[in-house]
């Protein structure tokens, strides 16, 4: 299937309207998607003809899954360029949609997961729905939050977005407001209308309107109602500290949070822990993409990544062998944090 199908480019008025076309996979990217969805962004954003962007996804399941994480595998078991270059180009794509110039609407019903958060949450209008299920599932596959994923996550309310980056959990709509990764709740049942909306009246300054127009208030929050615990728990200098607390505090939630995040690759939750922090101290996305770009090349070089995506994605044995099994046997992160050998990520085009 070419990118071209894979991502449908329709222009609708003064609209440009990006669908993911995979629904089987739930619309993961790959990299010549990323290439489409970049290309067209860079010719739109010159096109006096063009107000406003959306992007949705094809099918009933989400908006996106991520990257094609099978891809990733095959490259981490090769030298690696492949993975290297894709991800080049995803985060130059995520840097390209925070800055764009133009209303940028992403409809993030259903599934949006690593990759996918990364072609919506940096937009300037993001919608969710009762269906929306947002996370960074990385540390579940030997890998850390990226596509700015700890940019997002860093900057949530207290020690919530660790949490999330640790155990690799996912919210719904309510806490993806309160966190930050989403401003308007619609109702799916609504989307269609909105969309017509959006494409009858794009003009730039009357987009939030038109979307206020058929939101709702937000629905409950319930991850961000555990914020005590979580903040006290996750505010621990070590990743073994946050697993003692989580374990003293008595709690089924916290006493579940701590075995969740025992069970994910220790190297990635040790090196998830540090970039989040780091993360914190720059001073914006840009900055954290080039962080991250360093990060996931160091990854192609671990066997946790390769392992965790046989795991999950290709055997679906759920049963991990992580090198080293323990909190206790990552002894050097440091390393990860080196300049990639591939070179800078440096600015888009």
């Amino acid at each position: 299937m070419s990118s071209e199908q894979e991502v449908l480019v329709e222009v609708r008025g003064r609209v440009g309207h990006l669908t993911l076309n995979r629904p089987r996979a739930i619309n993961a990217l790959g990299h010549p998607m990323v290439q489409c969805l970049d290309e067209t962004l860079t010719a739109w954003e010159e096109d006096d003809r063009i107000d406003t962007v959306v992007i949705d996804g094809a099918g009933e399941r989400g908006l996106c899954a991520g990257g094609d994480v099978r891809l990733i595998r095959d490259s981490a078991l090769g030298d690696g360029s492949g993975a290297a270059a894709f991800w080049r180009d995803e985060y130059l794509l995520n840097a390209r949609i925070a800055r764009y110039p133009k209303p940028y609407v992403a409809l993030m019903d259903g599934v949006v997961m690593g990759g996918g958060v990364g072609v919506s949450a940096h937009g300037s209008v993001r919608v969710v729905t009762e269906r929306s299920k947002i996370g960074m599932p990385e540390t579940t596959i030997g890998f850390t939050p990226d596509v700015g994923g700890t940019f997002l996550l860093s900057r949530a309310p207290g020690e919530l977005g660790t949490h999330l980056a640790l155990t690799a959990g996912s919210v719904g709509a309510g806490d993806a407001i309160r966190l930050g990764l989403a401003d308007h709740y619609v109702p799916s049942e609504r989307l269609p209308g909105l969309t017509e909306a959006l494409f009858s009246d794009p003009s730039a300054d009357k987009v939030t309107a038109v979307v206020e127009r058929f939101a709702e208030p937000a629905p409950e929050a319930p991850l961000s109602a555990e914020r005590d615990w979580i903040d006290a728990c996750y505010s621990a200098r070590t990743a073994e500290e946050i697993v003692a607390r989580l374990r003293d505090r008595g709690t089924s939630e916290a006493e579940k949070a701590a075995e969740t995040v025992l069970s994910k690759s220790p190297t990635s939750v040790k090196v998830t822990l540090e970039a989040l922090r780091r993360a914190r101290g720059l001073p914006d996305l840009p900055s954290v993409l080039e962080q991250e770009y360093r990060v996931s090349c160091a990854f192609l070089a671990e066997p946790d990544l390769a392992e965790g995506i046989r795991a999950q994605v290709v055997d679906k044995d759920r049963d991990p062998r992580w090198d080293p099994p323990t909190l206790a046997g990552v002894t050097d992160v440091e390393r990860f944090f080196a300049p990639a050998p591939t070179g800078p990520l440096g600015p888009a085009g």
